[in-house]
This record gives structure tokens, sequence and C-alpha cells, in this order.
């Protein structure tokens, strides 16, 4: 089979990208720290070995799921960050000033519903979970960033 091929063969079975929006009350430079610092992200999200370096691979502490390899792929400060998480995703917080707040865009992308994780488990059923989730952590990174 043909590269082309095999592409057109995995079509349909692409699951949406999680999405979650939220306008903060902070300029963007504090959400910026908040999303682009080791102490920020450990703050609201999980312990990590990040570094805001394009190329730099750090691990993310994931509790019951142990560490997971990550790789920062998009550095564009103050207005996006985008890391490889693990094998199958590709995560972004995206920034946009709008006055002294922060228009906040999380997108966690690379969902195939004929995929599962190194833990075995179906991407539609943990991506339905992680929606959920990052719904909570994204006002907790509005709580941490407004605080």
């Amino acid at each position: 089979m043909r590269r082309n091929e095999q592409l057109d063969s995995h079509k349909g079975t692409a699951l949406p990208d999680i999405r979650h929006t939220l306008v903060i009350n902070a300029p963007i430079d504090k959400v910026w720290d908040a999303v682009a610092t080791s102490e920020g992200i450990a703050a609201w999200f999980m312990p990590n070995t990040f570094e805001p370096v394009l190329g730099y691979e750090f691990i993310l502490e994931a509790g019951p799921f142990g560490q997971s390899p990550c790789k920062v792929i998009e550095l564009d400060p103050p207005n996006r960050l985008s890391f490889r998480w693990d094998k199958d995703w590709t995560v972004t917080f995206a920034l946009e000033a709008d006055g002294d707040k922060t228009v906040f865009t999380l997108i966690h992308s690379g969902w195939d519903a004929d995929t599962v994780t190194k833990f075995n488990q179906s991407h539609t059923d943990v991506r339905e979970r992680m929606d959920q989730g990052w719904g909570g952590l994204v006002r907790k990174l509005a709580q941490y960033a407004e605080g």
C-alpha cells in the first residue's frame, strides 16, 4: 500500500479535538507564565520537568499513569505553546490579549477511534474523560493566573 493510500484508509476514524476556551481576568504575560513555566504548569496541571525551549523533551508526572514523555514542538511567546504528549497527542495553549484580560484556548488533538493508548484504552473512551478533565483544569488555570 502506498503512503497516500495508508493515509486515506484512516480517514473517518479521527475524533474531534478537545477545545476549551476561557477568558481569564489576568494580563497575557501572567497567563503565559502559568502555562509556559514548570512551576506554573505544576500549579494547575501536573508536576513536570518542562522548560520553554523549542525541541526540549520533558516529563509530565501523570500520577497513576506514570511518567509521560513530551516534547515542545511550537513556542511563540506569549501567544502559543504546543507539545507532543506521549505517542499520540498534541496539546496547544493559545493565548490572545484582550485588554487586561486573556482569551485562553486549550486544544488537545491526535484522537483516533481506531487507536488505543499504551494502557490499552481506546481513544474514544479516554477522549471523553480527558475532555471533562480539561474543563476543570482550565478553570483551575484561571484561578491560578487570577490569584
